[in-house]
């Protein structure tokens, strides 16, 4: 305050009214001053007093109170009170109040006696009677006619006292304030005119400070206006119109000197400031209250925005000019207000349906006929308008907490089906299921739904974010096949001779391969994540293969070792076993899913089948006295049923069946005839040596002479002329380890002359 001001005021000491009768002036420097308002100036006080009347719908009801008490005739005679804000029970009192009531005595106003009748709160659960319609309506009526017609009242030549506008502000008599102002404004301008340039005295320099100190408040109070008008009610509309009036009135002004902007700049923060606030106040339950919380708070958060568009379009649009586009700021501050509100809440989110709903209200909800598509706000928001414009790295960091918690939660229910089965299957030690003919453990379906459904929704929110769910699940499920596997073999080790492992590795093989299968679906959208999956489970499916196979191996591998020897030719009962066990083996290979089963039959298959020759490969019997027929026919005999039995299981290595009849054949044919017989082998089995043939050979009986030799040459010319012609997939031999050959090793005395002597 400045100290002209404060003399101005504390300089009165009984200071007398402004009219007619002031036989007193206001004590200034030892000077005194004339009444700032005369008589001979009708013009400016009509002007002002016609202004002032419309304050309010209360003020022409009070008025009109006035004009009907008979025991009011006199008042206007008596000193009255200033007038009083519609939302303020304040006075103005002392001096101050004096100089004001004589100043509204001087323009022509009464005094009011009655009290202003207080407004009630309509709310939308209240029904409204035809006569609050009609107030209401009435009510909008003469805010457009005050705003449609409103002109600034005539500036008064003199101002009041700085502590006298300031108190004017307070009591939101905004026009009386304003024009004040101007006339304190162009009182200053005058100073300055009429001093020369280098001249400033202090005086004028605190006038500068209080002016634009005042101009601050009456932005202050006008900013506080238009926040509540966004948060309640307003009891009286037409302060609205005043504070558009003015900002118009100073936007003309730019550029003169002391006008101060940025008034529509700060007009449009206090419509953002008033959302926030109404905003703050919508219901937010904790967690811990409600585990909906979130969901229900952006419902009412919606509701709220709605019904806050609502009240702008039939409340506020009437008390401001078209220039001001009311409505596009109220939406474009809503989105603002919105978007700030929801970064506050995401700090509280911490579960993954919270942020998807989260995520539906800003991408789905809060765009659609249930927000800012509502009908009740049309045609007024445009369709471009509707939707929530927020930083995009906001937007994805939402979605990467999102996939965050998502992983979190999806570990979680994978360690979860690990324990699961532990406790319900291996603890209990209970055979699997058998679904549909295969062993189940229903793993697969459990961890397909789980990832399907997360898919789906994050697809309703949008196509970024379903490829986003799907790269986080494949990166998490990458980990559980290895996870799974360390769990199971801890678990199962102590009963790998038990049925009942064997079943279970079956069963895993079934789910872990129907997984697979599931998530094929990804192929198109993540390539490279569902391929690194893939491996992993192959890698599970083929250890569990290896395991089952292995276990048969170890089985059969001691019967499968006694074949071809001495004792093979009287008995069978080693062939017996090793047929009973393929057999087992065949019963549980059919509660092997199609896939699987036809890989790990093939390999048992031909793990047999090279086993089986690799005895003739062995040297450990050499067939003499015309044993090689009975051991041709033995060889052929058990060929065939070895080949029934993996018929039986649907192998398809078809490729392996020929080489126990041609061997067979080999061994039992004159040895004139073996070279004759060569062929069919050779062109089968490409990858046959020297060595594998002279091993058949020597079990045989056909251990030197020159007959050998002619065998061996022929095999050599064969493999020459056939060349890149066979079959080089097949490759059975090069799995087998022949016996070395003894024959010409140095010390055996014309041993190599037999090639060339006939045998005996």
């Amino acid at each position: 305050m400045s100290e002209t001001g404060k003399e101005e005021v504390d300089g009165v000491n009984d200071p007398p009214g402004w009219g007619e009768d002031a036989t007193k002036g206001i004590k200034n420097g030892g000077k005194q001053m004339e009444s700032p308002v005369k008589e001979k100036n009708p013009g400016l006080m009509k002007t002002f007093r016609n202004s002032l009347k419309v304050l309010s719908p209360l003020t022409l009801k009070n008025k009109m109170s006035e004009n009907t008490d008979s025991d009011q005739s006199q008042i206007s005679n008596s000193p009255s009170r200033p007038p009083s804000s519609p939302n303020s029970a304040v006075e103005i009192t002392g001096p101050v109040a004096k100089r004001g009531t004589s100043f509204r005595e001087s323009l022509g106003l009464g005094p009011k006696k009655h009290k202003q009748e207080p407004l009630q709160p309509v709310t939308e659960d209240m029904d409204l009677s035809e006569e609050q319609i009609s107030k209401s309506v009435q009510s909008i009526d003469r805010v457009l006619e005050l705003r449609d017609t409103y002109t600034l009242p005539e500036i008064p030549p003199l101002p009041l006292s700085v502590m006298e506008i300031n108190k004017l502000i307070e009591m939101e008599a905004l026009e009386e304030a304003y024009v004040n102002l101007l006339s304190l404004s162009l009182e200053l301008q005058r100073e300055h005119q009429a001093l020369d340039q280098e001249d400033c005295p202090i005086e004028l320099v605190h006038k500068e400070k209080d002016l634009s100190l005042l101009f601050g408040t009456l932005r202050n109070k006008m900013s506080v206006i238009v926040r509540n008008s966004s948060a309640l009610p307003l009891p009286n509309k037409e302060l609205l119109v005043y504070v558009a009036q003015i900002i118009l009135e100073e936007e003309k002004r730019q550029g003169e000197p002391g006008a101060m902007p940025g008034w529509r700049e700060a007009w449009r923060d206090a419509v953002r400031d008033g959302l926030r606030d109404a905003l703050k106040k919508v219901q937010l339950d904790s967690h811990e209250q409600n585990t909906s919380w979130l969901a229900v708070h952006l419902g009412l958060l919606g509701k709220a925005v709605v019904e806050n568009l609502e009240r702008v379009k039939t409340e506020l649009l009437s008390s401001y000019p078209a220039d001001f586009k009311v409505f596009e700021t109220y939406v474009s501050c809503h989105h603002e207000a919105v978007g700030e509100h929801l970064k506050r809440l995401l700090e509280k989110v911490t579960e993954l349906k919270d942020y998807h709903a989260l995520l539906d209200f800003i991408i789905h909800r809060y765009p659609s006929e249930k927000i800012m598509g509502s009908c009740s706000l049309q045609p007024e928001l445009k369709e471009d308008q509707r939707v929530l414009l927020l930083n995009k790295d906001f937007l994805n960091l939402i979605k990467v907490k999102y996939c965050s918690r998502l992983q979190a939660d999806m570990r979680a229910s994978l360690d979860r089906i690990i324990q699961l089965e532990n406790e319900e299957m291996w603890t209990e030690k209970r055979k699997p299921n058998i679904d549909e003919g295969i062993y189940s453990s229903h793993i697969d379906m459990d961890i397909w739904t789980n990832i399907k459904g997360h898919v789906q929704a994050s697809r309703r929110i949008d196509v970024n974010l379903e490829q986003k769910v799907v790269r986080s699940c494949l990166e998490e499920l990458k980990t559980f096949p290895k996870r799974f596997e360390s769990a199971f073999v801890e678990w199962s080790s102590p009963l790998s001779n038990s049925s009942l492992w064997a079943e279970y590795h079956i069963s895993y093989i079934n789910s872990f391969s129907a997984l697979k299968e599931h998530m094929e679906s990804f192929k198109d959208s993540c390539p490279i994540p569902l391929e690194l999956l893939q491996k992993e489970i192959d890698g599970l499916t083929t250890k569990l293969s290896q395991s089952l196979l292995e276990r048969f191996k170890t089985d059969v591998k001691p019967f499968l070792r006694r074949q071809m020897t001495g004792k093979w030719f009287s008995l069978d009962e080693d062939f017996s076993q090793l047929i009973e066990r393929t057999k087992n083996l065949s019963e549980k290979t059919k509660f092997m899913s199609p896939k699987p089963k036809q890989v790990f039959v093939n390999e048992a298959h031909i793990f047999v089948v090279k086993e089986y020759v690799s005895q003739l490969m062995k040297n450990n019997y050499s067939c003499k006295n015309r044993k090689n027929e009975t051991a041709a026919t033995k060889i052929a005999n058990q060929w065939e049923e070895l080949k029934e039995i993996f018929q039986e299981m649907n192998s398809t290595s078809e490729w392996l069946h020929p080489v126990g009849d041609q061997l067979s054949k080999i061994i039992g044919c004159r040895k004139s005839d073996v070279k004759h017989n060569l062929q069919p082998l050779v062109e089968n089995y490409p990858d046959i040596r020297r060595s594998h043939l002279s091993a058949v050979l020597y079990f045989r009986g056909i251990i030197r002479g020159r007959e050998r030799h002619i065998i061996l040459q022929r095999l050599a010319e064969l493999k020459e002329s056939i060349g890149n012609a066979g079959n080089k997939e097949h490759a059975l031999f090069n799995q087998i380890q022949a016996a070395v050959n003894t024959d010409c090793l140095p010390g055996t005395t014309f041993s190599c002359l037999s090639l060339i002597m006939p045998n005996s």
